[in-house]
């Protein structure tokens, strides 16, 4: 998946958020996703540091096409919203449907129909906004215009080219912001195209992952980025949080480093490599967001932040 040109479509998830309460002209989006699955407390988010919060995930059902949300999750979910604004009454909270392990085709069966998208819309509150995936990873064969038209801003996931799990054999950066050779997988190629194809700069929203990948070194003396590898490390997939890869980076003494070329961050330590985003990969992330005249940036997720480390950059970075 990773070793596509860089003229191809970078997100293998598309987050498109159908939201009926907001006007057309948005203001700044400095979002996060909060994750039911991280068992981090909806009260310990730091609200203040967000204008939206996207509460993760609820399901649809494949006979009526209706929202559902689980059990475990139904009283974290029903008391989200109040919750997280007893710290910030003017942050929005959306509703996101879905998540990796959705059913694809159930999403699709259910947009076939104008009887099943109203079962679905009826299903829970307008007020609540669906987050429809496509599955669409190499082209950007989207009809660009007519989402233009209908949405309020698309959520673009510049992260996940690169992982142990689909390029096991090598490092490499998993949110490279930039290219560093011709092949390489980025998120400014991914924003390009978008723009070329038509879709206004001021309704894409960059992605920024509060996560890495950790990769098994064939040798520990070559740690760079690109070197050969033997899939994942630390854990089974090599995924772990930003709170996880500052406590390895503690425990092990492991060096940083910061490639301003590509903007990412990786740390190493024996035969374990992990590229991650780290403060100046966050910084230049946000800035460049800015400088296109990109409408916010969204993280995934706030429970693998560490110490607010991250939210905090992104916040100030984009300023008021």
């Amino acid at each position: 998946m990773a070793s596509k040109t860089s003229s191809i479509l970078l997100f293998s998830l598309l987050h498109v958020f159908l939201n009926l309460r907001f006007s057309v002209a948005q203001t700044a989006v400095k979002g996060s996703y909060w994750y039911s699955g991280t068992e981090f407390p909806v009260s310990n988010i730091n609200s203040c540091l967000f204008t939206h919060l996207f509460c993760a995930f609820a399901g649809l059902d494949p006979t009526t096409y209706g929202v559902t949300i689980s059990h475990s999750d139904s009283t974290q979910f029903s008391t989200f919203t109040r919750t997280v604004q007893q710290k910030n009454p003017s942050v929005k909270t959306l509703l996101s449907i879905g998540g990796g392990g959705a059913n694809t085709t159930v999403f699709a069966a259910m947009a076939s129909q104008q009887s099943r998208r109203k079962s679905f819309i009826d299903s829970r509150s307008r007020q609540r906004v669906p987050d429809l995936r496509s599955s669409n990873y190499y082209t950007l064969n989207l009809p660009v215009q007519k989402i233009s038209n209908s949405l309020d801003w698309i959520n673009v996931m510049s992260y996940d080219f690169y992982g142990p799990g689909w390029s096991p054999n090598f490092t490499a950066p998993p949110a490279a912001l930039y290219n560093a050779t011709v092949s390489q997988v980025n998120a400014a190629a991914g924003i390009r195209d978008w723009i070329r194809a038509g879709f206004p700069a001021n309704k894409i929203v960059l992605g920024l992952p509060f996560y890495g990948y950790a990769w098994r070194l064939v040798n520990a003396n070559n740690n760079g980025l690109f070197a050969p590898a033997t899939g994942a490390a630390v854990s089974t997939n090599g995924d772990l949080g930003y709170n996880q890869i500052r406590s390895f980076i503690s425990s092990n003494t492991a060096p940083t480093v910061f490639n301003a070329t590509v903007v990412t961050d990786y740390c190493y330590s024996g035969t374990t490599w992990i590229g991650y985003d780290d403060v100046s990969s966050v910084t230049a992330k946000v800035g460049y967001a800015k400088g296109k005249g990109l409408l916010g940036y969204f993280a995934w997720n706030v429970g693998a932040d560490y110490n607010w480390t991250l939210s905090q950059t992104a916040f100030r970075t984009w300023g008021a």
